[in-house]
């Protein structure tokens, strides 16, 4: 119930009571009627005041609990406003500040609003209250000549201790309301405080964690930027490495006694994966009185009837150019090239062959046939695609075109060989000593014979004389025997200490066999 509707029962209240007392002194007359009148007046005086101080106390008790209820409303309606104001300030923390000046404006309006409602519901109750007062007072004027002094004097009291507890309880309205809107203000000047303070740490907390993401982030970035940096610079100069080695690599190979000598290292190389350093040699001169010296020769086992060792030649040889043009040519789709190239190569093949032949095949004293080695994969399948080119160098030269791969699996199969030749040498020699090692073998099952003959025959000895000793000592029973040292002094024997009671315990025991 609103402070309005209480005003309005208030005068309603009044309004009926005036009119039973306009009813009761038309009723009456007379001295008994001014007399009843001045009870009834009295009697209304007090009704009045009960009703009034009634009336006031439940306003008040009214307005105490309205003002409650409000705090209480104001009060949750603020704790809610507050939670979703966190809320959104942890969402949106760029909307949080409007959104709380929105929402103390419209408490503000509202309150203002609330507060011009109850001064406009005093204003229209005092205004018309003030009438009812008015149509009273000409009502007890109207009866003041019909009645007595005392009723208009009555009424002039009452009227002014109405307007008296009125204009009390509107100071006291005022007051409250004043006394409620600075609390209200106060709490609301101490909220918006309080959340300042939170938005500025909340503030603060944000662009400490944003200021040390950033950094973090930022070190991060520059750290990825820095590795990536590096290994560009190693990789640049990898790369360097890499050009300095292969234009390195393209100055040796362009001059033509360095080719010979990049096919001669290789060769070593392969050689030196396979044999024994005493298994092959280096710019052998394989024909006895010549000058020409093959650049390895492989000695094969055996030797010939003057003591030297059997060859094998090896040579390696390089045709860059020609191979070179080849591949250019093979980029650049022209067949025709391919094919010049192609010849080219098959021609300085076959006359490297023949230089072999004619230089370093000398049979007895290498083998009929020799190694062309040349020292790239690529170079040795462009010799194999020429029909026929291989098998025309062994036909016709004696010589035996091989590449890396090829000359290794040839030096294995030659070393198992050489292996197996070496086994079948030792093997004879093995089975010599075995035969030497089983004559040993017999005659040391004789001595051992003879040894075993000496040890029964050793035995028989020492069982007889055991026999002999015991037959001696029960003939030797009977007799006393005399102390140790005087037997020592008489016999002139030294016999150990404790030799006598081992022939007594010698005697007892064949006594006990008898």
């Amino acid at each position: 119930m609103s402070i309005f509707e209480l005003l309005v029962l208030v005068l309603l209240l009044l309004l009926m009571v005036l009119l039973l007392w306009g009813l009761r002194l038309q009723m009456r007359s007379g001295a008994a009627a001014a007399e009843a009148g001045q009870q009834s007046s009295d009697l209304l005086s007090r009704q009045l005041g009960a009703l009034v101080q009634a009336s006031s106390e439940r306003l008040e008790r009214e307005l105490r609990n309205e003002l409650s209820r409000s705090n209480a409303g104001m009060r949750q309606e603020l704790l809610q406003t507050l939670s979703q104001f966190q809320q959104a300030l942890l969402n949106q923390g760029g909307d949080v500040a409007r959104t709380q000046n929105e929402q103390i404006d419209s408490f503000r309006l509202q309150l203002a609003n609330l507060q011009q409602g109850l001064s406009q519901g005093l204003q229209q109750s005092t205004q018309a209250f003030a009438a009812q007062a008015l149509a009273a007072r000409e009502a007890q004027d109207a009866a003041a000549l019909r009645g007595t002094q005392a009723q208009t004097e009555a009424l002039q009291r009452l009227g002014l201790s109405i307007n008296e507890q009125l204009k009390a309880m509107a100071d006291r309205n005022e007051q409250r309301l004043a006394q409620v809107q600075t609390a209200v203000d106060q709490r609301l000047s101490l909220i918006q405080q309080d959340n300042e303070k939170k938005l500025e740490q909340m503030r603060a907390t944000v662009d400490e964690k944003l200021h040390a993401t950033l950094e973090q982030r930022l070190g991060e970035s520059f750290k990825q930027v820095a590795d990536r940096l590096e290994q560009v610079h190693k990789g640049l100069g990898e790369m360097q490495n890499l050009a300095r080695d292969v234009g390195s690599l393209n100055r040796v190979l362009t001059n033509v006694k360095t080719r010979g000598i990049f096919g001669e290292v290789q060769l070593a190389g392969l050689l030196e994966q396979v044999f024994t350093p005493e298994q092959y040699a280096s710019n052998v001169a394989t024909i006895p009185g010549s000058s020409e010296r093959v650049e390895f020769a492989i000695a094969l086992p055996g030797q010939r009837e003057d003591g030297a060792p059997l060859w094998l030649p090896i040579d390696a040889k390089f045709p860059r150019e020609d191979y070179e043009r080849l591949l250019e040519a093979q980029d650049r789709a022209d067949a025709a090239g391919v094919e010049a190239s192609a010849k080219a190569i098959e021609n300085r093949l076959r006359l490297e062959a023949k230089t072999i032949r004619e230089k370093y095949i000398s049979p007895p004293h290498t083998t009929d046939f020799g190694m062309l080695f040349v020292p790239t994969e690529g170079l040795y399948a462009e010799a194999l695609r020429r029909p026929g080119l291989v098998e025309a160098l062994q036909r016709e030269h004696k010589v035996m075109l091989v590449g890396p791969t090829t000359l290794l699996a040839t030096l294995t199969s030659l070393q198992m060989g050489f292996r197996t030749l070496a086994l079948e040498k030792r093997s004879a020699e093995v089975w010599e000593v075995l035969g030497a090692v089983k004559t040993e073998f017999g005659k040391f099952g004789e001595v051992l014979a003879k040894t075993k003959k000496k040890l029964e025959e050793a035995s028989n000895t020492i069982d007889a004389a055991e026999t002999r000793t015991r037959a001696m000592t029960r003939k030797l029973k009977s007799v006393e025997a005399l102390p140790e040292e005087a037997a020592g002094k008489l016999l002139k024997l030294g016999l150990p200490s404790g030799a006598a009671g081992a022939l007594e315990e010698a005697e007892d025991a064949d006594g006990a066999e008898l």
